[in-house]
């Protein structure tokens, strides 16, 4: 039995997981929320602290960064000091951080606090995650994961109109000083409401795996944040790139190494694992680039103010919390396929219908647009990642939470990098197209008309040009995003069909921890009997109450492994240390 079974109340048959689980959300959603909600208050903090827009732009990196650093660490900090004392902690920090935010006197104490808000604010997640599947019974993870998700996907969506009406009718440090009352309640629920989860392992930390993976998803993560700045051929990037592949390249040997490593990286073995990442990071992109991509040309191009392009995008946020946790009955009642499949497709038809932004588009056009795409990823996201957290053997679970939160960030990071890259380009290539179809010193009348205007003239007329070359390049842009995600049904299509099985202990497995054995119980295969301390040589040990035990329970049994005897037995191969007898399979 694992730490995070013996500690689960659910599987006595109860319901009190669902209390547990909203205090989570409570975390969950505040620190996810933060990301999105300071993005709309960047301008106004520039004006108040009079910098640069490139420099101000480090109030959003720094906290990336340090997100990409501290997560890897999040999973052995739980096991370490046990995962409820570990969370509470993290709310206290995440709201006197975010207390220190609000009292920043210049750029330089802004970013620096950012820095420090950004540890509790990648613990949580991940921890959060951790909780939940030790508090959830397995037949009710899906429903569980369902209405946790409001807190994973909603919260990024409501930040821009929440945050709009903040930075337009109140002040842009309420932002932050609103985390402060919302992490003291969630901290007091959490000592009242949570189950005390004990430290599970006295492992040391892996120092060496941790400066590794730190340090490569740093230099990844700053160079593709500030490569479209930099310049992607220029030595800095370069450089960044170089060393990040060899940081985690690194990383790679060092875990595999050691017999405690920082993070188990045979989570990698594990295909349904594997498989639902891949599909994570390709909703994560779409979903980044419509919150990325969208507001930018509504607010520059358009000059829809910020609250008024949160409440825009607001419908999607709501379009989602209504479906996810009807995801999340699905998942339970017939598996992550279906809702995968169905919610991919309608996901990439969201996105297409997005190809159509342009200049003239209403706001009607965009809510239509958006919470199509959101009835998507509402019904994909979670039987998705539920399916790939499900399927991790117990003996490395603990590692699935840190993994999964480290392949969202770094898709993001680098699937925006790249589209940006893509939009770049195309309106560079587009202008200069558009400028190739007047020649010099034409004589076209309509040319010569804007020229005998005087400048202005011809400056309105770039800006509209520039207008509609952008609105062609996001178009082009969202079209990636929707055939990336119509690939997706591809690998949809291989998670798993039905409900999940819940894991009910054997009387033979009884039997078999009470000898002393060490017993793993998964959907497959059981091991009956292992023998944890070698016998003598000339030592016999049979099973067979095992075997008999597991065919009255109706258990198809074959031999997984060849009876062995000792060295008596004159096999002049036998190992003269240990004397077992057969290892059952259950078919």
């Amino acid at each position: 039995m694992t730490a995070a079974t013996a500690a689960r109340p659910g599987v006595a048959g109860t319901a009190s997981w669902m209390v547990p689980l909203v205090v989570l959300i409570f975390g969950m959603f505040m620190s996810v929320l933060d990301t999105s909600i300071v993005n709309v208050a960047i301008p106004t903090i520039q004006k108040d602290f009079g910098t640069t827009t490139k420099d101000v732009q480090w109030i959003a990196t720094a906290y990336t960064l340090a997100l990409g650093v501290i997560v890897p660490l999040s999973g052995w900090l739980g096991e370490r000091l046990g995962m409820t004392r570990v969370y509470l902690a993290s709310l206290v920090l995440f709201s006197g951080a975010s207390a220190l935010c609000g009292l920043s006197w210049n750029l330089t104490s802004m970013i620096f606090f950012r820095i420090v808000q950004a540890v509790p604010g990648g613990i949580l997640p991940v921890v959060c995650m951790s909780m939940l599947y030790a508090i959830v019974p397995r037949e009710k993870i899906g429903s569980a994961m369902g209405i946790y998700g409001l807190g994973i996907i909603v919260g990024p969506a409501i930040g821009p109109t929440l945050g709009g009406y903040l930075v337009e009718y109140v002040d842009w440090r309420l932002i932050f000083y609103i985390n402060v009352p919302i992490g003291i309640v969630g901290a007091v629920a959490g000592m009242a409401l949570l189950p005390k989860m004990p430290p599970t392992s006295k492992r040391r930390l892996d120092w060496w795996g941790f400066l590794t993976i730190g340090s490569g998803l740093f230099a990844l993560l700053l160079a593709t944040t500030e490569g479209s700045d930099w310049g992607w051929t220029s030595y800095r990037v370069l450089g960044l790139l170089v060393y990040a592949a060899f940081a985690l390249a690194l990383f790679v040997i060092i875990e595999f190494e050691l017999d405690e490593p920082l993070l188990d990286l045979r989570v990698f073995t594990v295909w349904p694992f594997v498989n639902s990442l891949l599909l994570i990071c390709i909703l994560s992109v779409g979903l980044n680039a419509i919150l990325f991509y969208l507001p930018l040309f509504m607010q520059e191009g358009q000059g829809i103010q910020a609250l008024q392009t949160g409440l825009t995008l607001l419908p999607e946020a709501l379009m989602m919390a209504m479906l996810m946790p009807i995801a999340g009955t699905l998942y339970d009642k017939i598996g992550p396929r279906w809702p995968a499949v169905i919610g991919l497709l309608i996901a990439a038809y969201g996105g297409y219908l997005l190809c159509g932004i342009n200049p003239n588009m209403s706001q009607r056009d965009v809510v239509v647009w958006t919470c199509v795409r959101a009835i998507g990823n509402g019904l994909a996201m979670m039987p998705i990642m539920t399916a790939g957290l499900s399927a991790i053997p117990a003996a490395f679970s603990s590692s699935g939470s840190p993994v999964n939160n480290i392949a969202q960030r770094v898709s993001g990071s680098l699937g925006l990098a790249g589209l940006t890259v893509l939009a770049t380009n195309q309106q560079s290539q587009m202008m200069a197209d558009r400028g190739a179809l007047i020649p010099a010193n034409s004589g076209v009348a309509a040319v010569q008309d804007l020229v005998n205007q005087g400048p202005g003239m011809l400056y309105a007329y770039y800006q509209q040009l520039s207008l509609y070359v952008m609105a062609d390049a996001y178009s082009n842009v969202f079209l990636v995003c929707a055939l990336f995600t119509a690939a997706g049904v591809l690998l949809a299509l291989m998670l798993r069909s039905g409900p999940p099985v819940t894991e009910t202990p054997t009387s033979a497995s009884t039997t078999a921890v009470e000898a002393g054995a060490t017993t793993e119980v998964a959907t497959t295969e059981v091991v009956a009997a292992e023998v944890t301390a070698a016998p003598a040589a000339d030592a016999e040990i049979d099973i067979p109450e095992t075997a008999t035990a597991l065919a009255a329970a109706g258990a198809p049994l074959e031999p997984a492994i060849p009876h062995h005897r000792g060295a008596e037995s004159g096999d002049p191969h036998a190992d003269p240390r240990v004397t077992v007898g057969a290892v059952y399979r259950r078919d």
